[in-house]
């Protein structure tokens, strides 16, 4: 049975994640491989809560990093370990380092909320940092819906762009220049995950 793969897709809103994670996907099943794609907050109770209270008016920040563990304990038990110990490949868009990127900007300590969440989240084979700027963040958001919500202001993208970008000397971190053509990012992905396309 092949190994269990968990590959990460992180960074600001508006760098493509949901995109290069979907393309990576369809490239490994096209290798015969079977593909779990995931993302957090998931549409689980506590991600849905998560999700609605984007566009209501954030939780208050000790309660909103509580939903997120909560979410990703479901997550991790419900899907992503079984998944691993199957042999398949789990792509995720979005992880616990969105936790220490945004509720980082929140005030927590990030290397705090790392360590409540490796006490019971698998450390990813891989994360794929996707980086832009962000003017060119803002940019993609207000095409993609009009508005911004508290997530996505300009403050708290630049303050999570700085957590993101702490990351970048993990040995399982590679970082990707999101800024240009969807085709050259995803040419980039492969090259990460040590498949060139």
């Amino acid at each position: 049975m092949p190994q269990g793969l968990l590959i990460v897709f992180e960074g600001i809103d508006g760098t493509g994640k949901s995109t290069q994670a979907r393309r990576l996907g369809d490239w490994f099943a096209e290798q015969g491989r079977e593909v779990v794609l995931g993302r957090e907050p998931t549409n689980g109770p506590w991600g849905r809560r998560l999700r609605e209270s984007a566009e209501r008016g954030r939780l208050p920040p000790d309660e909103e990093l509580e939903c997120f563990l909560n979410d990703r304990r479901e997550h991790v038990s419900g899907t992503i370990a079984p998944a691993l110990a199957a042999g398949k490949v789990v792509i995720l868009d979005r992880y616990y380092f969105s936790s220490m990127a945004y509720q980082g900007s929140r005030g927590f300590d990030p290397g705090e909320i790392r360590r409540l969440n490796e006490a019971f989240a698998p450390v990813p084979d891989l994360l794929i940092l996707l980086d832009i700027d962000t003017d060119t963040a803002l940019s993609r958001i207000g095409v993609r819906d009009g508005s911004a919500n508290e997530f996505e202001q300009r403050p708290a993208l630049e303050s999570c762009r700085r957590i993101f970008l702490s990351l970048r000397d993990d040995p399982f971190v590679r970082v990707i220049d999101a800024s240009g053509p969807v085709e050259r990012v995803a040419r980039q992905v492969l090259d990460a995950v040590g498949h060139p396309g």
